[in-house]
């Protein structure tokens, strides 16, 4: 329960829809580079991390993989499909050890039923889209660097919400797949702002030292 109010989606529910979405769940297990769910299966629940790291992602016909976002510890995913009753839209994939919750579609659909939750997954939806308008913005009108700038600075954002610090647990191969770049090309970027004295760079992960330093990138074309 403590691990899970670190969203604050889940901390803003009643605590009565709290209560029954943890009454309901099951828990589950995947091991490193198990599959959640593949592009095109039937939705099979709605889930929260509880330990480990989940990518979503999609591959082309040609095999190349497109990762989305990686999620980490609290984050509730896998709702569009219940809502829409239409196949998953990605790939979900463990990225390390991961133990999940998993919230049954009947029971869900209970829950939307309430004027409460319904209004809540709303928020997470128009939150989602908020973020993806960004994302469309910057791949299309940003210079590398703004863009690496700001999707930082959105990863971080997420991190301060859930674990309190902005430390964002992706590697560099990861990110440059999320922005659409090559590996050299991000290298590059996360160079300068790292001498910049903006970010740190450690081994599958990336401390944002100066949110502001990185913002005065964000914008520029």
């Amino acid at each position: 329960m403590n691990t899970l109010m670190a969203d604050p989606w889940f901390a803003g529910l009643p605590l009565k829809d709290r209560k029954t979405m943890l009454a309901a769940t099951e828990h589950l297990r995947l091991r490193p580079g198990e599959m959640l769910f593949r592009q095109g299966d039937q939705p099979s629940g709605f889930y929260a991390l509880l330990r480990g790291t989940v990518k979503m992602s999609t591959l082309n016909e040609n095999g190349r993989e497109a990762i989305l976002i990686i999620l980490d510890v609290a984050a509730w995913f896998g709702e569009i499909s219940l809502i829409d009753g239409l196949p998953r839209t990605h790939d979900a994939t463990a990225l390390d050890e991961v133990e999940l919750l998993v919230l049954p579609p009947v029971m869900f659909a209970q829950l939307m039923s309430r004027n409460s939750f319904a209004v809540a997954i709303a928020g997470m939806l128009a939150t989602r889209i908020r973020r993806l308008y960004g994302i469309v913005e910057d791949a299309s009108l940003r210079s590398v660097r703004a863009r690496v700038a700001r999707r930082l600075q959105l990863l971080a954002e997420v991190a301060s919400q859930r674990s309190g610090n902005a430390i964002v647990p992706v590697t560099q191969e990861a990110l440059a797949m999320m922005l659409g770049i090559s590996r050299q090309t991000l290298s590059r970027e996360l160079q300068f702002f790292s001498q910049s004295g903006f970010i740190s760079l450690a081994y599958g992960k990336i401390e944002i030292v100066s949110q502001n330093g990185l913002f005065t990138f964000c914008d520029k074309e």
